[in-house]
């Protein structure tokens, strides 16, 4: 069991979150926590559970919570972890197995001694692990006044640094994402501003960059009465004569003088021509026309991928990814381009994690990442020549130049055929492989890892909801994030929908749209402006991709009463032999429509499920499936023959 402090105070088990209640046993358990290892007084303890004028029962009445607190730890299980009675007060015991909040401490640690490329994943990793508004669950005046400033400060540190990092490499646009909630989370933290106006006046924006300027120094003198601090002032006036602010160009000189790994490279965004004017004792005749004559032409940066705000959860995926595709070694040793496979159901978050992961690497891979669609949008494949020709225009040769090793994130792939080409021809990067399909034949013939992507624990889903959300409205009604969570079946674009819907209706409570999206949570789970983000058009494109008789059978295994299912249950249900039931299911597995537990057994998730009811059903946009015997022939024709459109 875990306790998460870093937020409401609850205890997990990697699966269920239980938010504690507020209440005396609740405050005892928290003031405890926040001190692990360490004895706290008697005195100190009553304080903050019954407030410095407490009662004069409060010596028995803390023996009492003591003992409920110990009842509550058997309730949920808790063996490992005890409240010690020691003299002069109680204590205890916890690590970073078990307590988030040393966690968080031990990951800064770490990023701290890195020193390298990967002290910006790490801080970022101790980041996610915040959940939501600090104690927000736990009655005690005492605690929100002397222990929740200084834990949030903790946060505010890492988070600067984070920002820095990103503005230190040229990867301004996402540190925007964090630093404009920060900054009207924390309106007078200088700092915070600084570097928001930093990012804007470097992306072009110098408009917005000066107006938010005119914020921070209208807030400061209208509540204390004060001027920003010179570095802002500074800053403003930089900005106000057009002058370069040198950071970008600094990342950019390091980036052409080495290739070796120990700090994030820029990303094709950043690397792109600023729209900064130079300052003026960098132009005349020996200012960049000297410059060029010295260093040879670059290849041109490709376009930049997309970045996924708010990435949330993957921990396990990211870590082995990142290790993955950054491992040292000449390529001479490993002859084969390093890839991985990500795999699993209709917008279970392949893609998300793929770009994730792309722009935590970037600075590996100098020569730049593309994002390759292997899918059109009518969901026929693109044939492999037709990609590799994609590939070519991002990343065009140029004589005499070495681009250096590139990343290709090659998204919905639907057949090995579609990827084999293009890792022949670029054997000297690397690539990230998404596929609702698991790709077997690939990695048997050109190596690589898989990763098979399934829905997310509790404790994720809550923290996406979160980062979409904001921590404010989560913390506003700590117990119906995981029931709304819940009813998106954990599923990460269910879950972005359903965030996208609670931010565009600001007064809609947690557990009102809850109730209201339990009553047809994939219908309801879409959004008219776009519909992509639609659960239901997200499931019926990938029904269609599958054969007619595939499509069928999955038609009729949502619709069994078993949980989890098994071969014989599944041959009853479909009418067929075993031996054939087993193919089907393999192929549905492979496909992403069913889950594996235990060998032997599988269930569909149940979004699936509801969306096959639907689909079965007379509902309005969806045509009555034809649930009959098969055809004689219908189903051994499961051979993994290519698609027309790769033959």
């Amino acid at each position: 069991m875990r306790f998460q402090l870093l937020g409401p105070l609850s205890v997990t088990d990697g699966r269920d979150v239980v938010v504690l209640p507020p209440s005396k046993p609740t405050a005892l358990l928290a003031a405890l926590l926040l001190r692990p290892g360490s004895i706290v007084s008697t005195d100190r303890l009553r304080d903050i559970v019954w407030g410095e004028e407490h009662p004069p029962t409060a010596k028995t009445a803390l023996q009492s919570c003591v003992l409920r607190l110990r009842r509550l730890f058997a309730k949920y299980g808790i063996e490992n972890q005890a409240v010690v009675a020691v003299a002069g007060g109680y204590r205890i015991d916890a690590d970073t197995g078990t307590l988030d909040l040393l966690h968080f401490r031990r990951l800064v640690e770490q990023a701290t001694a890195s020193g390298n490329d990967s002290e910006l994943y790490t801080l970022r990793t101790s980041l996610a692990l915040w959940q939501g508004a600090l104690l927000s669950n736990v009655p005690s005046d005492l605690l929100h006044r002397d222990e929740v400033p200084r834990l949030a400060e903790e946060r505010l540190r890492v988070l600067e640094r984070v920002c820095d990092i990103e503005l230190e490499h040229g990867r301004c646009r996402e540190a925007l994402v964090d630093l404009w909630e920060v900054t009207r989370v924390y309106p007078a933290h200088e700092r915070f501003a600084e570097q928001l106006i930093e990012a804007l006046y470097r992306t072009g924006r110098q408009t917005e960059a000066l107006a938010e300027y005119r914020r921070i120094k209208g807030h400061l003198r209208e509540r204390l009465g004060v001027d920003p601090r010179a570095e802002l002032q500074r800053l403003e006036l930089a900005i106000l004569r057009g002058e370069d602010l040198g950071r970008l160009d600094a990342a950019r000189e390091r980036a052409a003088a080495t290739t070796a790994p120990g700090g994030l490279l820029p990303t094709a965004a950043a690397a792109a021509p600023s729209r900064v004017p130079a300052p003026a004792d960098q132009t005349g005749a020996h200012g960049p026309q000297a410059l060029h004559t010295s260093v040879p032409a670059s290849p041109p940066p490709p376009p930049p991928i997309p970045t996924v705000p708010g990435f949330t959860g993957r921990e396990g995926e990211v870590d082995s990814l990142v290790r993955l595709l950054t491992a040292g070694g000449p390529r001479e040793e490993a002859p084969r381009t390093p890839f991985a496979v990500l795999s699993g159901a209709p917008g279970i978050g392949k893609t998300a994690l793929a770009l994730h992961v792309a722009h935590l690497v970037s600075g590996h891979f100098p020569g730049g990442s593309v994002l390759v669609p292997l899918t059109r949008p009518d969901g026929s494949p693109r044939p492999a020549e037709e990609a590799a020709d994609e590939v070519r225009r991002a990343l065009p040769a140029v004589p005499g130049a070495d681009r250096g090793p590139a990343l290709l994130v090659l998204d919905d792939v639907v057949h090995p055929d579609q990827v084999r080409p293009l890792l022949t021809a670029h054997a000297c990067g690397a690539a990230i492989v998404t596929s609702r399909m698991g790709l077997a034949a690939l990695v048997a013939t050109h190596g690589g890892t898989v990763h098979r992507l399934g829905a997310l624990d509790p404790e994720q889903s809550q923290a996406l909801l979160t980062a979409v959300v904001g921590r404010e409205r989560i913390a506003a009604e700590p117990a119906a994030a995981l029931p709304l969570a819940t009813a998106c079946g954990h599923h990460p674009l269910a879950l972005r929908i359903a965030a996208a819907r609670l931010l565009t209706r600001p007064r809609l409570r947690l557990a009102d749209y809850t109730d209201w999206l339990l009553h047809d949570p994939v219908g309801r789970l879409s959004l008219a402006d776009d519909p992509q983000m639609s659960v239901p058009h997200r499931l019926d494109e990938a029904l269609k991709r599958l054969p007619p008789a595939l499509a069928e059978a999955h038609l009729r295994l949502a619709a069994s009463p078993h949980d989890p299912l098994t071969t014989a249950r599944a041959a009853a249900a479909l009418g067929l032999p075993e031996e054939t039931t087993e193919q089907v299911v393999e192929r549905l597995l492979d496909a992403g429509f069913l889950e594996e537990g235990r060998p032997g057994a599988f269930w569909t998730h149940d979004l699936l499920r509801a969306h096959a009811r639907r689909a079965a059903g007379p509902s309005p946009g969806h045509a009555p499936a034809l649930l009959r015997p098969p055809r004689d022939g219908e189903f051994p024709q499961l051979d993994g023959t290519r698609p027309a459109a790769l033959r």
